[in-house]
């Protein structure tokens, strides 16, 4: 429920605050004085486009803000997904600039304008002429009727998996386009992969294998050489050890004789042993030296093999060959993933169309079962408006495929003349007309407390005399479920406000300002006399005046 409207530098409105109350309220004054103003400032906050145009005074920024209640009107989600912090009451405050650049907040929270008018939409319905056009759109019909039937949890459900499926339809469609594409090289990926997994790489193969082969492709010489020094060293009769041995032996027989001898022949026999060694270890080694010509081939043919591998990647090393069959079975890999993604999306979706189906079904079942009862209190309520001989019937048929809506695709058909055919409302109702219709089906929805505040502009176009009162009837019965705020021309409509302000204008230092008040009932039976006798306050016009007014209080529920 809007508490309190404030508004500074807007075309007209230096600066005015406005405190509403709940129940039935009407705004006049004379034609020009700013009222249409107001709604225009209201739909600010409730996220309506605007532009510098607007300033006043084009040095400051314009500012509306609103103070709306919104206790039980389950709005608690919307916050908590925004992730904005919920309280029993929240303002809504825009600001434009000089610029025309345009700010907007929630509780002093910055927001963009989406979310600014996706609250505003939950608090306040504006009722004009230009939304009366929303009459004849298949969607808006199609949610008076869910409203009426009192459906909404049912079919926001539904909707929820509506777009939930089209969500996982658009991930299939993507999983797919990845798959095709990567089914495109999974064949040449997966010889790759087992390519690489054939050859069992590892890090230090290569310069092993180099060794190796070097090693077998002199094998001979070097076992030759090798047996070569060990006879030199120990093989023939004149070999090194021989001859140390008899070296030592002649230095020996002369030690004693001398003491540095006796030094020599340690030295002598130190460098036998060393030498003794040597020719063991050489021994050893010409013994593992084997002359391996298939072995040899089988080492080549390796090398090449992955000499082979690495030019074709183009690459240098094993360990980039490694890393490039990881990644390949991270392909591979991948290419499976995808596979199973699109099987379990596939599932989801099945189940998901199944049980749409299934909630579809029943959401136009009980759409059927308003339709009678719905039609028959229109043309009751049109018929207290003045159109007596109205024909209103629902038409409905299933649409071709699920739609967000479900599986009902319906029409408002309408004529105001008996013994006319019933044809769509574009075709068939005037202005008039199609504001009454709206009239109606506004007062039916306001039964079910689904929105805090209706505010209409101009409801009372079109309509004079006794429909007129039937108009503020209506209003005001739809008040004691709801706010209701209109602003109106006529004296019948205003005589049934619970609270009524007047707008003006004012001029000071050659400009001209919008203002507005609220009326004590004194105030009030002067201004509906004026609006009864065109500006001459009569005492016949202050007598219907002062009838009207207890016409709000005696009469308020009249049907």
């Amino acid at each position: 429920m809007l508490i309190k409207l404030s508004i500074k530098n807007y075309i007209l409105i230096h600066e005015l605050e406005i405190d509403f109350s709940g129940g039935f309220s009407v705004i006049t004054g004379e034609t020009g004085a700013g009222k249409s103003i107001l709604m225009g400032a209201l739909g600010l906050i409730l996220g309506q486009r605007a532009d510098s145009g607007i300033l006043l005074d084009k040095s400051q920024k314009c500012v509306v803000e609103g103070y709306f209640v919104i206790k039980g009107y389950n709005l608690e989600e919307l916050f908590r997904i925004n992730e904005l912090d919920y309280d029993d009451s929240v303002i809504l405050r825009r600001e434009i600039n000089q610029g025309g650049k345009s700010r907007s907040f929630i509780n002093d929270t910055p927001v963009n304008l989406s979310l600014l008018k996706d609250l505003g939409d939950r608090l306040v319905n504006v009722h004009s002429q230009h939304s009366i056009i929303t009459l004849n759109d298949s969607n808006f019909q199609l949610a008076v009727i869910d409203s009426y039937a009192g459906i909404q949890p049912n079919v926001t459900a539904y909707k929820a998996d509506f777009f939930r499926l089209a969500e996982f339809k658009r991930q299939l469609a993507d999983v797919r386009q990845i798959e095709a594409k990567a089914s495109g090289e999974r064949d040449y990926n997966q010889f790759l992969l087992d390519e690489l997994s054939r050859a069992s790489l590892k890090a230090d193969e290569f310069s092993e294998l180099e060794e190796q082969i070097e090693l077998l492709t002199h094998a001979g010489e070097i076992k030759n050489n090798l047996f070569n020094a060990i006879q030199l060293i120990s093989g023939g009769e004149s070999n090194i050890l021989a001859q140390l041995s008899e070296a030592i032996h002649a230095i020996t027989g002369v030690a004693k004789f001398k003491n540095d001898l006796k030094v020599l022949v340690e030295r002598l026999n130190s460098n036998y042993i060393d030498i003794k060694d040597l020719s063991k270890d050489i021994s050893i080694m010409e013994e593992q030296v084997y002359v391996d010509p298939p072995t040899l081939d089988s080492m080549t043919q390796r090398l090449d093999h992955l000499n082979r591998l690495l030019k074709k990647h183009q690459v240098s090393a094993i360990e980039d060959l490694i890393h490039i069959k990881q990644n390949l079975e991270k392909k591979v890999i991948d290419v499976f993933d995808l596979e199973v993604q699109i099987n379990m999306l596939g599932e989801k979706i099945s189940s998901l169309e199944s049980s749409l189906v299934i909630q579809a079904k029943e959401i136009s079942v009980k759409r059927h079962k308003v339709f009678a009862k719905f039609e028959k209190e229109i043309t009751q309520m049109l018929s207290q408006l003045g159109i007596s001989t109205a024909q209103f019937k629902i038409e409905c048929i299933d649409a071709e495929s699920l739609t967000k809506d479900g599986i009902d695709k319906v029409r408002f058909l309408f004529s105001a003349n008996k013994g006319f055919e019933i044809r769509d409302l574009s075709h068939t109702a005037s202005g008039g007309e199609l504001s009454r219709l709206m009239l109606s089906i506004k007062s039916m929805i306001s039964q079910k407390n689904l929105l805090p505040t209706i505010f209409f502009d101009e409801i009372d176009n079109g309509v004079s005399g006794e429909v007129a009162g039937k108009v503020g009837s209506i209003l005001k019965r739809m008040g004691s479920k709801m706010q209701v705020i209109a602003i109106t021309h006529l004296p019948q409509i205003a005589g049934k406000g619970d609270y009524h302000y007047w707008v003006y204008k004012t001029e000071y230092n050659q400009s001209t300002t919008t203002s507005i008040k609220q009326l004590s009932d004194k105030e009030r039976v002067g201004e509906i006399a004026k609006m009864l006798s065109n500006d001459i306050i009569t005492d016949s016009a202050i007598k219907t005046a002062n009838e009207l007014m207890d016409n709000r209080i005696d009469r308020g529920n009249e049907n």
